[in-house]
């Protein structure tokens, strides 16, 4: 997609700018080019967020921990929301399938955050233990009604597709998600036990993640 209709797009931009350097003595043709670069970015910049959402950047090079705070700091810039992280110092791989989970609950989370919360702040915490791992994400916002926060616990109530989803991958897991709410925010928790004797994998330095998306 990126390869492909991205370059497409691209070349479309520049082709029209070409002619916005041509309209400048016709004001409204001016205009009328001005919007097809204008459309063009923001095709591009939609082609960019959806390859980026479709598969996760560097999450199987160096990891989630690195893959997280890289996509949090991203998240940050894109949608004005001020977001803190709080990950353990040790870089320790999982198994592909544990952290391929956790990066899609913390991409629906946020998501679900800059929909639906008004927040201005948020926090997302990791804490990774020999027997147990767990993601949390926190709002400060307007947090979620007593009514549709019971809907949303209920086994078979409303959950919609992305809180269904992040059960559903939890429970391929045998974890477990823990959705809190009120005043102060909506605190969604995902919870992901570890086999003891799970061999853990070599993790690269976190500094190559930000080596690896300047130069994309």
């Amino acid at each position: 997609m990126h390869d492909t209709t991205g370059q497409t797009l691209a070349a479309l931009k520049i082709s029209a700018s070409l002619l916005q350097e041509d309209c400048k003595q016709y004001p409204s043709a001016l205009r009328s080019v001005s919007e097809v670069v204008a459309l063009a970015d923001q095709a591009i910049n939609e082609i960019r967020t959806m390859s980026y959402l479709l598969h996760p950047p560097l999450l199987d090079e160096v990891g989630f921990r690195c893959a997280a705070e890289w996509y949090v700091e991203g998240f940050s810039k894109r949608s004005g929301i001020d977001v803190t992280f709080d990950f353990p110092a040790e870089h320790q791989r999982l198994p592909i399938a544990v952290e391929t989970t956790l990066f899609r609950i913390l991409q629906e989370s946020l998501t679900n955050v800059h929909r639906h919360s008004k927040a201005k702040h948020a926090r997302v915490r990791y804490l990774l233990r020999r027997e147990y791992t767990i993601l949390e994400i926190r709002d400060f916002g307007c947090g979620i009604s007593g009514e549709r926060l019971a809907g949303l616990r209920e086994v078979n109530g409303e959950t919609g597709v992305g809180l269904a989803g992040m059960q559903e991958r939890l429970n391929e897991l045998n974890g477990k998600l823990e959705l809190e709410s009120g005043v102060h925010g909506t605190t969604v928790r995902a919870i992901v036990p570890l086999p003891i004797t799970m061999p853990y994998l070599q993790a690269r330095d976190c500094g190559q993640v930000s080596q690896c998306a300047s130069a994309d």
